[in-house]
């Protein structure tokens, strides 16, 4: 019987980040240079505070003359959906579906705070299912 796959076996880990202060312009470089669509935002200790995502670019872009200004803090979205490198692949799935969302941030314990350890994605999920 083969053993239920785990978030730990897809997820990509090595997770793009950015700090508070950078500016927008600079977040927006980082994710067309490394071809992400979020960058994970951490504080001075590397421990996440918040994620930015392409949607969420696109929409200051359209709503904010003044994003050149801004920085990832005053981007960021601070609830961050995660999952942990236990979590059962098909529990990742259905909060993915059920969310509305394109990736899950995978911290060691989702309840603390923490530094990100990777990233599952509906892409990694595809991926996957093409292998």
């Amino acid at each position: 019987m083969t053993p239920e796959p785990l978030v730990r076996d897809l997820m990509s880990r090595n997770v793009l980040t950015c700090q508070c202060d950078t500016p927008i312009p600079q977040v927006a470089r980082l994710m067309r240079d490394h071809d992400v669509s979020a960058l994970v935002v951490v504080d001075s200790e590397g421990m996440m505070d918040g994620l930015i995502s392409r949607t969420d670019l696109v929409m200051l872009r359209a709503h904010d003359e003044y994003w050149h200004g801004l920085r990832a803090e005053h981007v960021m979205v601070k609830h961050v959906i995660c999952a942990t490198p236990d979590t059962p692949l098909r529990d990742a799935v259905t909060l993915l579906l059920a969310r509305k969302i394109h990736r899950l941030i995978v911290l060691e314990d989702c309840d603390k705070r923490s530094k990100p350890l990777g990233v599952l994605s509906i892409t990694d999920i595809v991926r996957d299912m093409a292998d």
